[in-house]
C-alpha cells in the first residue's frame, strides 16, 4: 500500500460538461461532471415504512450531486434528491449541514481540547497499525467497494446500484482507503474518502469498523486519521458528510456548510400525505417541485 499523493489526470471539462454519449445498441449515456446515467440506471428505489419512492444512484456515498431540468424529468417520482452543489441554482436547504474540518488550518491541531482527545485516541490505539491506499478512480470496481463495506452497506440499506453510482461518480478522481488492523490481524476498519481537488477537500464516504472493538472509539479514529491525511497533503477541509445524526463528529467540526436538496412528487401520492417521510421532515410543502433556489439565496 502506498501513502503517495498523484494529482488526478482528468481533463478540467469533465466538471462542466454536459451532454449525451450514444454507443450503439444501448441506452444514450447523459454526463454531467463527475455524474453518468441512462433513464434506466438514474434512479433507485428507497421505502419509508411500505411506501416505495426513488434517490438518485449517487444518493448514499456520494457529495454535491448535480441535476439537470432534464434529468429531474427523466426520474421515476417521487424523487428527492440530496446534497447539491451549494453554489448551484438547484434546491432548498434541509435540515442537516455537512460537517467541515478544517484541517488545513493550525489552529485546528492546536485547539487544546481537541489535542487532549487525540492524544488519547493515539494512546488507545497504539498498538495498531494504519495503512494508506490512494486508488485511481478508474481502477475502482464495485467489487472493490463492496469487499471494502459490505457490513456496512449491509447494515444502512445500501443498494447495489449505489455502490455502482460510487464507481461512476469517482472514475474521474481519487479514493483514499484507510485501514487500521489490530496484531492479531483483525481488520479493525476502513475508511473510504473521495479526493475532491477544485474543493480542496476530502470528502468521507463511508467507514466500516469491527464491532469487536467498539471500545477503542474507531469511528472517531478513523475521522483522525483522515483529517491528518488531509492535512499532510496538503487539502483545507476534510468532510464529514451530513454530521445532523452524528453528536461524536462536533469534535471536530470548524465549519458547517448548507446541505440542499429537491424533492418532486404528486402531492397526492401516499409519500407526501405520510407526515413522517422524507416530504416532510427534509422539506416544506411549499417547496416540493421547486427546481430553482429562491433569488434570497
Amino acid at each position: 500500500m502506498s501513502s503517495d499523493f498523484h494529482s488526478p489526470g482528468a481533463d478540467a471539462s469533465v466538471h462542466h460538461s454536459a451532454g449525451w454519449a450514444n454507443t450503439s445498441g444501448e441506452a444514450p449515456v447523459q454526463t454531467l461532471a463527475y455524474q453518468s446515467w441512462t433513464p434506466d440506471n438514474l434512479c433507485v428505489e428507497s421505502f419509508h415504512e411500505e411506501t416505495q419512492y426513488y434517490t438518485s444512484r449517487w444518493d448514499a456515498l456520494c457529495p454535491y450531486i448535480d441535476v439537470t431540468p432534464e434529468m429531474l424529468a427523466t426520474a421515476r417520482k417521487p424523487f428527492i434528491v440530496y446534497a447539491l452543489p451549494p453554489e448551484g441554482p438547484y434546491g432548498v436547504p434541509i435540515n442537516d449541514k455537512y460537517g467541515l474540518v478544517h484541517a488545513g488550518s493550525e489552529a485546528f491541531w492546536q485547539d487544546e481540547r481537541r489535542a487532549r482527545k487525540f492524544k488519547e485516541l493515539d494512546k488507545l490505539n497504539k498498538h495498531f497499525t494504519v495503512t494508506e491506499q490512494l486508488i485511481a478512480g478508474k481502477d475502482v470496481t464495485a467489487d472493490l467497494i463492496f469487499a471494502l463495506g459490505s457490513e456496512h452497506f449491509d447494515a444502512y440499506e445500501i443498494h447495489a446500484q449505489e455502490i455502482e453510482g460510487f464507481v461512476d461518480y469517482v472514475r474521474h478522481l481519487e479514493v483514499l482507503v484507510l485501514q487500521v488492523h489490530a496484531d492479531n490481524g483483525d481488520l479493525v476498519l476502513t475508511d473510504v474518502s473521495i479526493i475532491l481537488p477544485e474543493r480542496d477537500q476530502v470528502y468521507g464516504s463511508f467507514c466500516q469498523w469491527n464491532t469487536d472493538y467498539k471500545n477503542r472509539s474507531p469511528g472517531i479514529y478513523a475521522c483522525l486519521l483522515a483529517a491528518r491525511w488531509t492535512a499532510k497533503h496538503g487539502y483545507k477541509y476534510y468532510n464529514l458528510g451530513p454530521v445532523g445524526d452524528y453528536g461524536y463528529k462536533a469534535l471536530f467540526v470548524t465549519d458547517f456548510e448548507p446541505i440542499y436538496g429537491l424533492a418532486m412528487t404528486d402531492p397526492q401520492h401516499p409519500l407526501a400525505l405520510d407526515l413522517t417521510s422524507p416530504l416532510h421532515t427534509d422539506f416544506k410543502p411549499s417547496e416540493w417541485n421547486q427546481i430553482y433556489r429562491p433569488a434570497a439565496d
